[in-house]
């Protein structure tokens, strides 16, 4: 087994001069050192997140779980909008979702945004102007 495998320096080796030996030694020192403060900050990082109670696997979960949320809390408006889309123009329900995206993208503007203005224009046009008063 080698001197670098295992740790140590090599004590018999008598092509090493006692300088060499200690620069050895001291590399050694170095390496294992480092190696040490990775393994105690993991174990920090380890700790705390066993602390707080929640792991990698719960944040993760509890994170997809929002992006789920939020989508079933923007998707009615979005149905909606692309409906509009497809009595306007005659297209299919992916045609209109893919026109959603393109002018999304285009505006900088995320979908459910364009969506809600879309179905907030459609509202608003549908509704009969209130009567002016009589002059």
């Amino acid at each position: 087994m080698r001197h670098e495998d295992t740790g140590t320096v090599p004590e018999t080796d008598t092509d090493l001069t006692l300088t060499e030996r200690v620069a050895a030694a001291r590399s050694l020192l170095a390496d294992n050192t480092e190696r040490l403060a990775a393994t105690a900050e993991r174990l920090r990082t380890t700790r705390s997140s066993l602390a707080s109670g929640r792991s990698r696997r719960e944040l993760l979960r509890e994170s997809a779980y929002a992006r789920l949320r939020a989508q079933l809390e923007t998707m009615p408006v979005i149905e909606q909008a692309k409906g509009i889309l497809i009595a306007q123009t005659g297209c299919s329900p992916e045609e209109a979702f893919a026109l959603l995206r393109q002018a999304s993208q285009r505006s900088n503007v995320r979908v459910s945004e364009l969506a809600a203005s879309i179905v907030d224009r459609a509202v608003t046009k549908g509704r009969p102007r209130p009567a002016e008063p009589p002059g």
